[in-house]
C-alpha cells in the first residue's frame, strides 16, 4: 500500500567522462554529445566518426550527432517516464539524422561522398538500449572481462571469419587493407545495417562502459581491459587519462581519431517513495545459534516494482524470490557460515544480482 513514505533505496548512478584525440590526423572528424541530469532517471549520448575528408568528414558527423541529439532531448521528459519504446524511439532519430545528411548533400555539391558512423546509447534506471550503425563499437567491462556489444559493419568481421575457416592466413587477415571498410553508414541513401536489439543489457555495479570510435581499437582488447582492470577504482576522468596514455605510448603513425565516452557504473542512495507492506514477522537473534522468543513485531516490506515486458534483460539472471526482512537476514546467517563460497549481492530495487 501506498502511504507517502520516504526511504533511500540503493539505485544506480553514473560517472561519465569524455575525451577526443585527433591522433596522426590533420584534422579531427568525431563528434559526441552526452545528457545524463541529475534527478532523472534516463541519460543519453551520441558519438559519430565522419568520413569524406578533411571538411566533409567533421560536418557529417556534426550534423548526425546534432539531429540524433536533438530528436532525443525533444523527448527526453517522455523517456524519463518510461512512455516510449526506446528502440523505435532510436531508430526514429537515426532516420532522421539520416534524412539530414541527405538534405546537406543535396545542398552541396561538394559534400558528395561524406558519411558518418553513428553510436547512440540510452540508459534508464539500469537498462541499456543503443543504436550502431557502421563500426564504433559499444565496449562493457565487467569482472574483468572486456566485450563488444554491438555489431561490427566493416569487413573486419567478414575477413576474420575467412582467417578461421583457413581461406586466408591470420598475418594477411590482421593487415588486409578492407579491414576498416564500411559495410553500413549514415550517408544520407540507404541505411543497410543497423544494429538497435529490442532487449536491453542489464548493467550491474562497476561495470565499466566505453562508447568509442574506431580509434580506440589500435589498442588491442587486451591492453584496454588491462588498463580498465588498473583503474576500476578510480573515477571515469583517471580511466580516460589511462587509455589516452595507452594510445599515445603506442605512438601508431597510422593512428585514428579516437573519441570516448567513458561511463562508470555505482550505486548511491536516493530518498525515493516507496509501496509498502505491513507484514507480522518474528525477529531472528543477533546470534545464528541462539534465537530469541519474542512477541512479533512490525516489519516494513519494500514491494519491488514489476518490470515492464520490454524492460527485461538480454542476459539471463536469477530472479529473486519476494522477500522479507526476516528472510533477508536469515539468509546473511547462512551465508556466513558458509565461508569461501559467500557470493556479493547487489540489491537494487528489491532485486538481486550476483557475481562471483
Amino acid at each position: 500500500m501506498l502511504d507517502g513514505r520516504q526511504v533511500c533505496a540503493e539505485v544506480l548512478s553514473f560517472d561519465v567522462s569524455t575525451v577526443a584525440l585527433k591522433g596522426a590526423r590533420d584534422y579531427q572528424e568525431d563528434s559526441f554529445i552526452s545528457n545524463f541530469a541529475l534527478g532523472q532517471d534516463t541519460g543519453f549520448a551520441v558519438l559519430a566518426d565522419g568520413m569524406g575528408g578533411h571538411t566533409s568528414g567533421h560536418v557529417a558527423s556534426t550534423l548526425v550527432v546534432s539531429e540524433m541529439f536533438a530528436q532525443l532531448k525533444i523527448k527526453d521528459q517522455m523517456l524519463d517516464e518510461g512512455v516510449l519504446n526506446i528502440p523505435s524511439t532510436l531508430e526514429t532519430a537515426a532516420e532522421a539524422a539520416n534524412a539530414r545528411v541527405s538534405q546537406h548533400v543535396s545542398e552541396d555539391d561538394e559534400a558528395h561522398g561524406m558519411g558518418a558512423t553513428l553510436l547512440s546509447v540510452v540508459i534508464r534506471q539500469e537498462k541499456l538500449f543503443w543504436i550502431s550503425v557502421g563500426d564504433s563499437p559499444l565496449l562493457l567491462f565487467r569482472d574483468g572481462a572486456l566485450r563488444q556489444l554491438n555489431k561490427d559493419h566493416s569487413m573486419a568481421p567478414e575477413i576474420d571469419m575467412m582467417v578461421k575457416a583457413g581461406a586466408m592466413s591470420e598475418e594477411v587477415g590482421r593487415d588486409h587493407p578492407d579491414r576498416n571498410t564500411l559495410t553500413s553508414a549514415i550517408t544520407g541513401g540507404k541505411i543497410r545495417k543497423i544494429d538497435c536489439p529490442e532487449h536491453p543489457v542489464t548493467l550491474l555495479p562497476d561495470d565499466i562502459l566505453i562508447v568509442a570510435s574506431d580509434g580506440i581499437q589500435y589498442l588491442s582488447n587486451e591492453v584496454i581491459a588491462r588498463t580498465l582492470k588498473q583503474t576500476q577504482s578510480g573515477r571515469s576522468v583517471d580511466i580516460a587519462n589511462a587509455l589516452v596514455e595507452e594510445i599515445e605510448e603506442l605512438n601508431d603513425p597510422e593512428q585514428d581519431n579516437t573519441a570516448c565516452l567513458i561511463f562508470k557504473v555505482s550505486v548511491s542512495l536516493q530518498e525515493q517513495p516507496i509501496a509498502v507492506d505491513i507484514v507480522d514477522k518474528p525477529v531472528l537473534a543477533t546470534a545464528p545459534e541462539k534465537v530469541a522468543e519474542r512477541k512479533p513485531s512490525r516489519i516494513v516490506r519494500i514491494v519491488p516494482k514489476k518490470p515492464k515486458a520490454e524492460e527485461l534483460a538480454v542476459e539471463e539472471r536469477p530472479e529473486a524470490q519476494e522477500t522479507s526482512a526476516f528472510d533477508v537476514e536469515e539468509e546473511h546467517h547462512e551465508d556466513a557460515l558458509a565461508a569461501g563460497e559467500r557470493r556479493k549481492a547487489y540489491w537494487y530495487r528489491g532485486q538481486r544480482f550476483y557475481k562471483d
